[in-house]
């Protein structure tokens, strides 16, 4: 047993207490512990009630998610699994209780319903989020949930994988008792007394896999099951984990428990050996590796941050600034005008107050939050600030003149951070005296939303201010990912081709609602029109007028945006854009948009055809993949998994797909190699394939082997 599972006897309560930190996770060594303790209580007349807790901060938070990855390459499992642990706390001939604080997630849960009876602390909270790894859960989950909750709530934890709190779950019968209390001490002490008093009842003990008085019929199960489908179909657009959860939670109600639980595990394997899992278990283990940084260990110095201040209250410096607040960082909002300071201000408010009426925060915190924004029109106050973040817009002589400022007024060891999105993060630290403290904190919009922050790490940043920079992004709630300083860094320099190649595809015949379908389709969050509206046109037309290296002499460039921009079209904003927007914000093709397109191929030379949606999906997406590998052969990312993290928490590439460079490595590098050369014969300059994607190709490797080999 080791010390994973710790065994002692409390006023005559057996006590399983599992401590494998950080989050108690089932990994080998301790369903084979737990089953010993519960074999071992049972035994021992002394002990009339057994109590399974985790030690630490959380009971148990899930499975060891690496012991999927062995279940998918053919190797066996050592020992019980997890049903072996299951079958015996609920087959125990002694009342057994899962005591639970912090989380019971996944098989965590699942454990926890194998006992007779669950006791939480109110702050405890539960949830089957398998889905989220591309599986749904597999040890009975899908069959005792809906049996101890009802159907319809065991359809939206399965199916959406959101977690409730411990109130909740009483209120639909997951738990049992809520404890009063904070901590591991009270809980196990409420644990223990409710143990004994059940043990004394004399009554018969209740297996939630026998409970189907609350599973209904079939008949009434149906429209639940059809409303979760649709609304998982909106949800968790394209992906297959949440539709197959619901199929498994509609055994439970058909067929009786010996047989839900065979159709439960054929869907589990299903599910776990399709690629949109392998997708969301690469998802989930590259988040956790961006946060390795080779010369920045983690126990390397960092600095406190304990106040901010913003410059600029535009949409990104509003949006910051309610990041840091939401931390419980206060922050000094600094505009030029008062016009644009109040306006930064109602923003905030308004959003706050829209996240109010959708229940996400009280009316209550957002009256804390706005008192710890400090708006002024000058920069008092900015001496005392930790860290200094300059959100104003993309103009490089604009931003110089402002760091020129900070450096003669932020104190020594202050952080200054820049929030462009392209511009030089070098040529920026050069108007300070102390490069070493200037970083790039590209935010993604809206800041407070976006979970993304890609740092960007200068020829001269200090390794502290990298380690204050990944620490922070965690205290924000944000996905630090550590990138380099090139031209739109690593997120926008490979956006810039994505919409490039979109661009080029419209000139040549293909209608943008048409390439927007596609990736949409695809499972983009939006098509790349619909994107370029959303943020507005002309942001991407200063960008170009700013950095006029992105198109060499000679080079083909996309000439639609900038006149869309010339007739006033910026998108949303101003009501038209790739499209024609109505009041409501809702989006209509427009043939003056088509009239334009075709004036522009004739004046170019420029001939127009059908185009197949296939090559319309590769362009975009290979285009992204091509100047990913680039990137990596740079020296900009440290792993193409990092790649992967930025498209999926900043731009909105589909969850299930992995990011740009695993799906590479899904359909093959040698395929993707095939089509960037076929690409780069009819369309020439932008196509030149990456060494790295021909080297990487011709070895019959992949990106993800790359990475391992780094």
């Amino acid at each position: 047993m080791g010390d994973l599972v710790q065994l002692s006897i409390v006023d005559g309560v057996g006590v399983i207490t599992v401590q494998n930190p950080p989050v108690n996770a089932l990994s080998p060594g301790v369903p084979e512990g737990i089953l010993e303790g519960v074999e071992s209580f049972v035994a021992d007349a002394g002990v009339n009630a057994i109590v399974l807790i985790g030690g630490g901060r959380t009971f148990i938070a899930g499975a060891d998610i690496k012991e999927f990855g062995k279940i998918t390459s053919g190797q066996k499992r050592r020992g019980p699994g997890l049903i072996s642990v299951i079958d015996a706390l609920e087959n125990a001939a002694k009342p057994t209780v899962a005591a639970i604080h912090g989380f019971a997630f996944g098989g965590g849960l699942e454990a926890a319903q194998g006992c007779h009876y669950r006791v939480a602390l109110r702050s405890a909270r539960v949830g089957q989020p398998e889905v989220k790894l591309g599986i749904i859960p597999g040890a009975h989950g899908t069959q005792r949930l809906p049996r101890l909750a009802g159907v319809r709530k065991a359809l939206e934890m399965c199916s959406l994988g959101s977690p409730i709190f411990a109130d909740e779950a009483h209120r639909f019968g997951i738990v049992d008792r809520v404890i009063e209390g904070d901590g591991y001490e009270e809980l196990l002490a409420g644990a223990v007394a409710f143990a004994a008093e059940r043990a004394s009842s004399g009554e018969p003990h209740p297996k939630a896999s026998e409970s189907d008085a609350k599973l209904g019929t079939p008949e009434e199960a149906a429209p639940l099951c059809d409303a979760a489908r649709a609304l998982v179909r909106k949800k968790r657009r394209g992906q297959m984990a949440p539709l197959k959860a619901i199929d498994a939670v509609e055994a439970a109600v058909s067929l009786p428990f010996s047989e839900g639980i065979k159709r439960e595990a054929e869907i589990f394997r299903e599910c776990l050996f399709s690629t949109q899992s392998k997708a969301l278990i690469h998802a989930f283990f590259s988040e956790r590796a961006a946060r390795k940084i080779p010369d920045v260990p983690k126990d390397h110095p960092s600095r406190q941050v304990q106040s901010a201040a913003v410059i600029g209250a535009g949409t990104m410096g509003g949006g910051i600034a309610m990041s840091y607040v939401n931390a419980g960082i206060p922050v000094r909002l600094a505009e030029v005008s008062r016009e644009a300071l109040d306006r930064g201000v109602a923003t905030i408010r308004k959003n706050y107050e829209r996240s109010v009426r959708g229940g996400r925060f009280t009316a209550e915190f957002v009256e804390q939050r706005m008192a710890m924004i400090t708006p002024q029109l000058d920069w008092e106050g900015f001496g005392e600030a930790d860290i200094i973040v300059e959100a104003v817009f993309e103009n490089m002589a604009l931003k110089k003149e402002i760091f020129g400022r900070i450096d003669g007024v932020a104190r020594p060891g202050a952080v200054l951070a820049t929030n462009t999105s392209t511009l030089s993060v070098d040529e920026i630290a050069s108007a300070t005296s102390r490069p070493e403290d200037v970083i790039g904190h590209h935010f993604f919009s809206p800041a407070n939303v976006m979970r993304l922050l890609e740092i960007v790490r200068g020829a001269k940043t200090g390794r502290e201010v990298v380690a204050t920079s990944m620490a922070l992004a965690r205290r924000l709630r944000k996905v630090g990912v550590l990138v380099g300083n090139c031209l739109g860094f690593v997120g926008n320099r490979m956006f810039h081709p994505y919409r490039r190649e979109a661009q080029f595809l419209a000139e040549e015949g293909a209608k943008p609602a048409t390439v927007d379908r596609v990736l949409y389709d695809f499972g983009a969050a939006m098509g790349p029109m619909a994107v370029g509206d959303l943020a507005g046109l002309d942001v991407g037309m200063r960008v170009r007028k700013e950095s006029p290296q992105m198109y060499p002499p000679g080079t083909r460039r996309p000439v639609a945006e900038d006149a869309l921009c010339e007739l006033g079209r910026y998108g949303q904003k101003t009501g038209a854009g790739w499209y024609r927007y109505g009041a409501d914000r809702s989006r209509h093709e427009d043939p003056e948009v088509d009239a334009l397109l075709r004036r522009i191929a004739a004046e170019n030379g420029i001939e127009q055809r059908e185009i197949p949606e296939d090559e319309i999906l590769d362009r975009v997406v290979y285009a992204l993949v091509n100047e990913g590998a680039r990137i990596l052969e740079e020296g900009f990312a440290l792993r193409s998994s990092d790649i992967d993290v930025i498209y999926l928490y900043g731009y909105g590439f589909p969850p299930q797909r992995g990011g740009p460079m695993f799906y590479a490595d899904t359909v093959g590098l040698e395929k993707v190699l095939e089509r960037v050369e076929e690409f780069h014969q009819r369309h020439g300059h932008w196509w030149r394939p990456a060494p790295l994607l021909r080297e990487l190709a011709q070895a019959g490797s992949s990106f993800g082997e790359w990475d391992r080999s780094c």
